[in-house]
């Protein structure tokens, strides 16, 4: 039976490797727009970022497969050389993806091999997170399994936090031309191999997980996860109960308010691209502990009341949120400070020109290269800028809700013989298929006749209503299940 031994250390040496992990995966979206520029034809800009959301989507379609097969290997090899195998192939593929040439170099070969690395990181991150979160469960004491879980909930979040700021950061110090049109958006990809080897040097140092080990002496271990997991009744609809009535519904609430909420706040309000990072990694920063919190109180009041409430906030006040977030930056609303006499306005500065408003706020013009119309960008007064800090933080809280207890949740769904395959595949087709199509399902649904830019909600909206809907209906809210240790 696990007692929590030198918890700390395991949660940390798994809670690094899987921060790098989704670091890796993130920065990816987080440089969307860059990348549609360097790695598909520019005729069409629209079409291009789709394209990019499409490439960002499929590494989510992939994360099933790789959590089946990763998750085979887990359940009859081991956990700990499992996920140091996830590690090693994500930080490969990410450094890859920083080498590639762009598509003015070697044409379509570009997009193509972004793609296939792509898919490469999706099948890593599927066989990652199952195996991290089961192995620190399995240290874990049945009373605190939520609190102590929860700690690699933090990881996804905190993941994203560190992409954004590693962008930031870079982008401050080469300059933002050189970011932007050179070759300075590659060193956050590059940056991805240090970081993996240090994590693979702190988890070989690992033990492997005391339950599993004693499953493997006694010669318990499962010879085909797969069939146990999916091919017996009682066990297989435990797994369409977890998607269908837990994860499906907390995969698109963690993207709508998170990575959605920073597509919105840049392609839909406009706001200037690192006021609106900052935007998001304060409002991340000030609501990532309430994973733990979250965590720990689904340890005495159970795990199924939290999840539900945060599932059915985010339907509620979706809408009301996103559109104040548009409120706060819609131009078109605000009077324009008309110049003195003798002033040119908008005031000038080579390529790039300013529209000042009454409420402190600034439209900035520029005039990319080869483009005929200028690139817009809305500069938020502080007052503004805190606003919508608010609004991404509450929802980040709705994202603590469903996610803090989910990983205690889906451990206690199945047997440790099969648990890495059981609990990996509800896991990433909820938030790798149903989750991570957020962004490229809502930005399309904003392109169809007769929609707005609040219409893209209208998906995360309808899937977490149908999941908190069968949850109510069907999942137990028992606070633990020790039957399956």
């Amino acid at each position: 039976m696990a007692t929590g031994k030198g918890i700390g250390k395991i949660i940390a040496a798994s809670s690094v490797g899987t921060l790098i992990e989704w670091y890796d995966f993130y920065i990816f979206g987080s440089l969307s727009t860059i990348i549609a520029q360097k790695f598909f034809p520019d005729i069409n800009p629209t079409a291009a970022l789709l394209s990019t959301l499409a490439t960002f989507a499929a590494g989510f379609i992939v994360r099933p497969f790789g959590a089946l097969f990763f998750g085979r290997i887990g359940d009859i090899i081991g956990r700990k050389y499992t996920f140091l195998l996830t590690l090693m192939l994500m930080g490969g593929s990410t450094f890859l993806i920083g080498c590639i040439p762009s598509y003015d170099t070697i044409g379509w070969w570009a997009p193509l091999l972004v793609l296939i690395l792509r898919l490469l990181q999706g099948l890593a991150l599927g066989g990652e997170y199952g195996g991290a979160a089961t192995y620190v469960a399995e240290h874990s004491p049945a009373h605190r399994r939520g609190f102590f879980t929860s700690w690699i909930q933090t990881t996804a979040t905190l993941g994203l936090f560190v992409s954004l700021g590693v962008i930031l950061m870079i982008r401050r110090i080469v300059g933002i031309e050189e970011f932007t049109y050179g070759n300075g958006w590659r060193y956050p990809f590059l940056l991805s191999i240090i970081l993996v080897v240090v994590s693979v040097f702190i988890r070989m140092k690992m033990d492997e997980s005391p339950l599993f080990a004693k499953l493997k002496k006694e010669g318990k271990t499962s010879s085909n996860p797969l069939k146990e997991s999916f091919g017996k009744k009682e066990n297989f609809k435990m797994v369409l109960l977890a998607l269908f009535g837990a994860t499906m519904g907390q995969g698109v609430i963690w993207y709508t308010s998170q990575f959605y909420a920073q597509h919105f706040i840049l392609t839909k309000c406009l706001v200037e691209y690192e006021q609106a990072n900052s935007i998001i990694l304060i409002g991340l920063l000030l609501a990532t502990p309430f994973f733990i919190v979250f965590g720990s109180l689904s340890d005495k009041w159970g795990r199924k009341g939290i999840m539900m409430t945060g599932m059915l906030l985010g339907v509620l006040f979706y809408q009301p949120i996103f559109s104040q977030l548009y409120k706060i930056a819609d131009y078109s609303t605000k009077t324009e400070v008309i110049q003195p006499p003798g002033n040119v306005s908008p005031v000038q500065a080579g390529n790039i020109s300013f529209i000042h408003y009454s409420d402190g706020s600034s439209l900035k013009n520029t005039i990319l290269p080869n483009s005929n119309s200028p690139k817009r960008e809305v500069i938020l007064t502080e007052s503004g800028k805190w606003q919508m800090i608010g609004l991404v933080a509450v929802m980040v809280l709705f994202v603590t809700m469903v996610y803090g207890p989910i990983a205690a949740f889906l451990v206690e769904l199945f047997p440790t013989r099969i648990r890495y395959t059981s609990m990996s595949l509800p896991y990433h087709i909820g938030n790798g298929v149903f989750g991570g199509l957020v962004p490229f399902i809502a930005t399309l649904i904003t392109t169809l006749p007769g929609a707005n830019h609040l219409s893209g909600l209208w998906y995360p909206i309808g899937v977490a209503s149908l999941s908190f809907i069968i949850g109510m209906l069907y999942l137990s809210n028992r606070k633990m299940n020790t039957s399956n240790d």
